[in-house]
Order: C-alpha cells, then sequence, then structure tokens
C-alpha cells in the first residue's frame, strides 16, 4: 500500500499539519488505525503533561526528628503522638527491621 501525505487540522490548537507517507506507515506498521488528531507540538506538550514534565515539588513539613533531634522536613503533615525520623534514622531504623 502507498501513502502520500495528508494535510490534518489539530484538534487542540486548530493548526494544519502534513500527515507525512513516512508517518501514515509507521502508524500502520504499529497497527495504528486512527490519524493523529495533535500536531506534533500539541502531541509533545501533551506527551509532556503526562510525563510529569509539569512536575511539581512536593509540599514539604518541619519536623524534629524523634531519634537524634535533628530538625528536618518530612513530606507528611506530622501529627501528635507519632515519630518522625530524619532520613539518616529513618534508614538506620528501617535496615534493622
Amino acid at each position: 500500500m502507498s501513502f502520500q501525505d495528508k494535510t490534518l487540522q489539530c484538534a487542540e490548537c486548530g493548526a494544519t499539519f502534513t500527515f507525512t507517507a513516512g508517518e501514515q506507515e509507521f502508524f500502520r506498521s504499529k497497527g495504528y488505525t486512527n490519524e493523529p488528531k495533535r500536531c506534533p507540538t500539541c502531541r509533545q506538550a501533551r506527551k509532556g503533561e503526562r510525563n510529569g514534565s509539569s512536575y511539581r515539588p512536593r509540599q514539604m513539613y518541619p519536623a524534629v526528628c524523634a531519634q537524634c533531634g535533628k530538625d528536618t522536613e518530612v513530606p507528611f503533615e506530622p501529627r501528635e503522638g507519632r515519630p518522625v525520623y530524619c532520613s539518616n534514622c529513618f534508614s538506620k531504623i528501617r535496615v534493622n527491621r
């Protein structure tokens, strides 16, 4: 089957883009039956979102290590009556379990 370049319109931004014969051949080899709905730029942006490039740093909370007394930060809100450990002490405790 011979493929020919097609001009498509992006469902995301409305721009027209070329779905090349080579891309069509690649899509067919992968078993894809639908044409792409997004232009390469929007496709890349969407892929980046899914892969975490819109990464947000974790919320960290101040705490005092129950083992050594050192000030530290943890990725959860400490609760009253529950010990919190710095990463060094936590590693030691975890190895001993």
